[in-house]
C-alpha cells in the first residue's frame, strides 16, 4: 500500500480520497486548506504542501484552475519543495494543457515523474468511484498509478504525453455543455407547448436521444435541484480552455461559445455557483417560462 498525499478535498476530491482509503492507502493532507470532519480522523494532516510530498510517495492534486494548481506545485511551502528524487505527482484537475506540459516539465527537472489525469463524471462520479479519467504522461508513470486510478474510477486510459489528459478533458466539458444546452431546450420547448416536461424525459429515454445528461441532468431541470454538482463557475473556465485553444489553433468552435454565453447569463443573474444543469435558467430567463411551471393557458395553442 502507497502512502499517497492528497491536496484538494473539496466536492470531488473529497470522495476521491475516501476512495483511496477503502482501497488500503494512507492518505497525508494538507491542514492548511479545509479538510472534512471524517478525513481529520482517518487521514494524516501536515501544515503544508512541502510537508505533504515529503510525507508522500505519490502527490494527488484536485483544485479548481490553472492558478491553483501552480500555487500547489510551486509556491514557496509547495510540493515541490518537498520532492525527492522519483516520487510522482498526479494532477486530476481540469487546467490548461500548455500550462500543464510547462509543469510536467518541471517536476521532471526534480527526477520525478508527473501525470495529467483529469476526471469526468461529476460528484456522483467521484462518490461511487465511477470516473472516466484521460492521462497524460509517461507509460512507466501510468502504469504506477493505474490501481490508484481503478479506485477512484471505471473508465482510465492513457491519451499520449503531457498535457493530452488535459486536451480530452477540455474536449469532454465541450460535449457536455453542448449536451446539457439541447436537453435544456428540448425540455423547455416542451414544457412551454403544455407538455409535462419530466414525462417527456422519461420517453425520451427510451429513444435515439437518451443520454446520461437527459437522464441525470433533465431530472435536475424537472425537479429544479441545482445544488452543485459541477459548478457553472468551473465550467466556464474549461469552455474558456476550449475558446482560447480555438483561436490559438485558428479554429471556430460556435456552439461552444452560445453554451459559453449561457453560462455567462446563469452568472450574471447569480448563478455562478449552481449546478451546470441549471444553463436550462438562461433559457428561462429569455422565455420568461420555468420547466417545471405549470403551462400558461395558452400554451397549447402556442
Amino acid at each position: 500500500m502507497a502512502k499517497i498525499g492528497f491536496i484538494g478535498l473539496g466536492i470531488m476530491g473529497s470522495h476521491m480520497a475516501r476512495n483511496l482509503l477503502k482501497g488500503g492507502h494512507t492518505l497525508i493532507v494538507n491542514g492548511a486548506y479545509p479538510v472534512p470532519d471524517d478525513l481529520t480522523r482517518t487521514t494524516t494532516v501536515v501544515k503544508n504542501s512541502t510537508a505533504v510530498a515529503q510525507a508522500s510517495e505519490i502527490v494527488v492534486i484536485m483544485v479548481p484552475d490553472t492558478p491553483d494548481v501552480a500555487n500547489v506545485l510551486f509556491a514557496d511551502d509547495g510540493v515541490a519543495a518537498g520532492l525527492s528524487k522519483g516520487k510522482l505527482v498526479i494532477d486530476m484537475s481540469s487546467i490548461s494543457p500548455l500550462e500543464t506540459q510547462a509543469f510536467a516539465k518541471k517536476v521532471n527537472e526534480l527526477g520525478c515523474d508527473y501525470l495529467d489525469a483529469p476526471v469526468s463524471g461529476g460528484e456522483i462520479g467521484a462518490r461511487d468511484a465511477t470516473l472516466t479519467i484521460m492521462v497524460g504522461g509517461p507509460q512507466k508513470a501510468f502504469d504506477q498509478a493505474k490501481p490508484l486510478f481503478d479506485l477512484m474510477g471505471k473508465n482510465v486510459s492513457l491519451i499520449g504525453d503531457n498535457g493530452a489528459g488535459q486536451t480530452c478533458k477540455v474536449a469532454n466539458q465541450i460535449i457536455v455543455a453542448l449536451n446539457i444546452e439541447a436537453v435544456a431546450e428540448a425540455l423547455l420547448f416542451a414544457a412551454r407547448s403544455g407538455a409535462d416536461p419530466e414525462r417527456v424525459r422519461r420517453a425520451l429515454m427510451g429513444g435515439f436521444a437518451a443520454s446520461r445528461i437527459l437522464e441525470v441532468h433533465g431530472e435536475r431541470m424537472t425537479k429544479r435541484t441545482f445544488n452543485p454538482g459541477f459548478r457553472i463557475e468551473l465550467h466556464q473556465k474549461d469552455l474558456n480552455l476550449a475558446l482560447d485553444g480555438a483561436r490559438k489553433l485558428g479554429i471556430a468552435l460556435p456552439n461552444t461559445a452560445s453554451a459559453q454565453q449561457l453560462f455567462s447569463v446563469c452568472a450574471a443573474n447569480g448563478g455562478k455557483a449552481w449546478d451546470h444543469s441549471a444553463m436550462v435558467r438562461a433559457l428561462e430567463i429569455m422565455a420568461n417560462f420555468e420547466v417545471a411551471q405549470a403551462p400558461a393557458s395558452d400554451a397549447k395553442a402556442a
